[in-house]
């Protein structure tokens, strides 16, 4: 399959190069809905064969489409049929992939080129679902398209994998925050400054005695009980006497039974998610295993199992880039710069942002900790400091920098196989 997804991508350029004017394609733009596609037949000299094909999202609908095409193609003369269409929460995946299956060339079209083109197809501004047809295979008939990769197997299952676990990070931060801000700010707002300290111990007290009142009218003894069934060690045994204490003077809310019910639901259900991202985790580790690029990424300092594992999803098959700057630009830490009517040197470069903020996320954190922890990180973050200390945000910005270096060795690391070797940092 990756011999394939190689071939498709040759088959890729070489379209992109050649389409602009060619009379050898037959375009049909897709417009994805969720029951209903439709579809506009064009070529690449401006030509309108067929303007509106609707579709069903079913197997009888897509053999309605490759038929209309075969029949269009062998009517008009023409060599190629290229599929299109923008990328439409997960709706164009099962079309997509089965238009692949079945052998066909098949493009994705940026939302954002879409938008910008719509408006200089007729001069309006008013969408529908034929003319958003008519605009992707305008896009298509001027290059301006993007490949789809059809990624199967292991790496199909990690970036699934991947995905998921971003879902049950965000909803893990959604209970930390009704925990928090909702929960312990109106009832017991004493409580709030020990819950970075001791976060495990702030949750107990949530779960099993929110009401500060009722834990003035406990004993310490029966208090330190109910929100503890193992040993107390001595730090946490000094934290629950001063909450204890806390408690006496707290100027938080009555506790009802409904808010006691919330608490309790609440944060079991912080430690069921917390559960499965753990779940998830090991599930990760076990589909990385099976990479043999996945030991070169751990040899890079910073980089640990959970940075590897996105940079190994992102990247996928190494061979699909043709040079570095594609690489930075998939993870939005290429730089761009505003020159309209401004000179070179009053035009400040900063990086797009315009691709995997996850990925891009990970990789200043592995930069962060390189540069602190590794020697040879160490003198290459000082070395870029020189001169420049004085520099407000300096330390941010080379530590970004840093970040896109790790992201080119890499990328190199996986293509040559080979582990992290420190003279990879003197390379540009």
């Amino acid at each position: 399959m990756k011999q394939e997804n190689g071939s498709r991508l040759e088959e890729f350029r070489q379209f992109r190069k050649e389409v602009r004017g060619s009379g050898e394609y037959l375009l049909v733009g897709i417009d994805v809905a969720k029951d209903n596609h439709h579809a506009f037949f064009g070529t690449a000299t401006g030509k309108t064969l067929l303007r509106r094909l609707v579709f069903e999202n079913s197997l009888a609908g897509f053999r309605k489409l490759l038929g209309q095409a075969e029949a269009m193609k062998v009517q008009e003369g023409l060599k190629k049929v290229v599929f299109g269409m923008e990328p439409t929460g997960n709706y164009h995946k099962p079309l997509g992939e089965h238009l692949i299956r079945c052998g066909q060339g098949v493009v994705l079209v940026s939302g954002v080129a879409a938008h910008e083109n719509r408006k200089t197809l007729d001069g309006r501004w008013d969408t529908n679902d034929t003319r958003d047809a008519a605009n992707v295979a305008d896009l298509m008939s001027q290059g301006k398209c993007l490949f789809y990769e059809f990624p199967v197997g292991e790496l199909q299952e990690l970036r699934d994998l991947l995905s998921l676990k971003r879902r049950l990070k965000r909803e893990e931060h959604g209970y930390r925050v009704r925990i928090r801000n909702h929960l312990v700010a109106k009832y017991f707002p004493e409580l709030d400054r020990y819950y970075e300290q001791s976060e495990s111990t702030a949750l107990a007290v949530v779960h099993w005695c929110l009401d500060p009142s009722e834990i003035a009218g406990m004993e310490y003894e029966e208090f330190v009980q109910r929100v503890s069934s193992d040993r107390v060690r001595s730090s946490q045994g000094k934290r629950l006497q001063t909450i204890w204490k806390m408690a006496v003077d707290s100027v938080g809310r009555e506790v009802g039974s409904a808010v006691e019910f919330e608490a309790k639901v609440m944060v079991e259900g912080l430690k069921q998610i917390r559960q499965r991202i753990e779940e998830v985790k090991e599930k990760i580790q076990e589909i990385c295993s099976q990479f043999p690029e996945y030991e070169f990424l751990l040899s890079i300092p910073g980089f640990g199992p959970d940075v590897s594992s996105k940079v190994l999803g992102a990247i996928g098959d190494p061979f699909r880039f043709q040079n570095g700057r594609q690489v930075l630009k998939m993870a939005g830490l290429d730089l761009s710069a505003e020159r309209s009517g401004k000179t070179s040197q009053s035009a400040v470069p900063v990086i797009s942002k315009k691709g995997k903020a996850d990925l891009r996320y990970a990789l200043y954190q592995a930069a962060f900790i390189a540069s602190i922890r590794d020697r040879h990180f160490i003198v290459y973050f000082t070395n870029q400091l020189r001169g420049r200390e004085r520099e407000p945000g300096i330390k941010t910005k080379m530590r970004v920098k840093l970040a896109a270096k790790l992201l080119i060795i890499a990328w190199t690391l996986m293509k040559k196989k080979e582990p992290f070797n420190p003279d990879y940092l003197s390379l540009e």
